[in-house]
């Protein structure tokens, strides 16, 4: 490797000691209903998105605390600190669509009409301010 590109990446290695990143892959909830929630909580404070998931009423909430969680454990693990004494943002999340269940349902006069069941891939970054 070249002395420029080894310094390239040296310099991302320090810009991403402080970023944790978690992801849920194939959450069988339609990635529409996903981003609802996911869209509240984007640049929040971590504490304050975790008490707006738990109180939210959305199915999708739920699956998105347990992986905010594990974003918060997987910075805690990587720095050595408690993330109560640091700011932690929600800095990142994206949603994409994942693989698609293709069902078929009986539909009048011998037709059938094709039901897709969604699912998404969810990916979390928590960076400290």
């Amino acid at each position: 490797m070249g002395k420029r590109k080894y310094i390239a990446a040296e310099r991302r290695k320090d810009e991403r000691k402080n970023v944790a990143i978690a992801k849920l892959n194939n959450c069988p909830t339609s990635p529409r209903k996903m981003r609802i929630v996911a869209d509240i909580i984007r640049g929040k404070e971590v504490f304050q998105a975790l008490n707006i998931l738990k109180f939210s009423k959305k199915e999708a909430s739920v699956r998105l605390e347990n992986l905010l969680k594990s974003a918060i454990n997987n910075w805690e693990q990587k720095n050595e600190a408690d993330a109560s004494d640091v700011n932690l943002v929600v800095k990142e999340i994206s949603v994409d669509s994942a693989r698609m269940l293709k069902r078929l349902r009986p539909a009048p006069q011998g037709r059938a009409h094709r039901i897709r069941k969604r699912s998404n891939h969810v990916t979390i970054i928590v960076d400290s301010e």
